[in-house]
């Protein structure tokens, strides 16, 4: 069985190197996977493509290092070259996650193959409309839904037409997982406060930066939210 058909997105961390603190990425991952994460998203608006590649390496290597390169994918945010270029290199990346407004997921599929995991985000106002057409859910894996709040890591992330943040409440979140024909995973702003009635929605998982990226101690911060997603 492939990763694709094997995989979790109940905890996921997106990363980047703006968001440790100035801790290596590879050292965050391992301790939010020792913690219960079961997906990580290399994301970076400030590096380049090269060192978003090197990161892969280093993020692929410390997934490795916890023996979990065939339950826990690795992906990145937009950038289907950089997927593509690291897979050249022999890095193990499983796939891309994107936007309505970045490469289309078919052409994602096409790219990646059978086996890559292509996951996309929706703009917010759309996203009860979107998922239920039906004509994306071949090609991709999973829909990413947010901002839960408002959120410096990606400060335009749910916003409208006229500029407006528009966040999700818990019961849009209800009924995203009640109509989506694919898993839903829920972020922006998460806390672990969040979580308890996050996991009551039927949502699928939660995805954090900041609450595992910034902690004084992520794999502290990690098991915490894992632990109240369980719980």
């Amino acid at each position: 069985m492939g990763i694709r058909e094997n995989f979790s997105i109940r905890a996921y961390l997106v990363i980047g190197p703006e968001n440790t603190m100035g801790r290596p990425v590879g050292q965050i991952v391992s301790q939010a996977l020792r913690a219960g994460f079961t997906c990580v998203q290399v994301r970076s608006k400030v590096s380049s493509a090269r060192e978003l590649i090197d990161l892969c390496g280093e993020a692929a290597a410390a997934i490795a290092a916890e023996g979990k390169s065939d339950t826990v994918p690795l992906l990145v945010d937009d950038r289907l070259d950089v997927v593509l270029a690291a897979r050249a290199q022999g890095i193990k990346v499983d796939g891309v996650h994107v936007g309505q407004s970045d490469i289309p997921v078919d052409v994602c599929r096409e790219y990646l193959g059978p086996d890559g995991i292509v996951g996309l985000s929706a703009r917010a106002h759309e996203m009860l409309e979107y998922v239920k057409t039906a004509d994306v859910v071949a090609d991709a894996d999973y829909f990413g839904v947010g901002p839960l709040h408002e959120t410096a890591t990606k400060p335009d992330c749910g916003m409208d037409d006229d500029g407006s943040i528009v966040v999700r409440t818990l019961e849009d979140i209800e009924e995203l997982a009640r109509v989506s024909p694919l898993p839903i995973v829920v972020g922006g702003g998460v806390k672990v406060a969040d979580v308890p009635a996050l996991s009551r929605t039927g949502a699928d998982g939660f995805f954090v930066v900041s609450a595992v990226c910034g902690a004084a101690n992520p794999e502290d911060a990690a098991r915490e939210l894992v632990e109240a997603w369980e719980g």
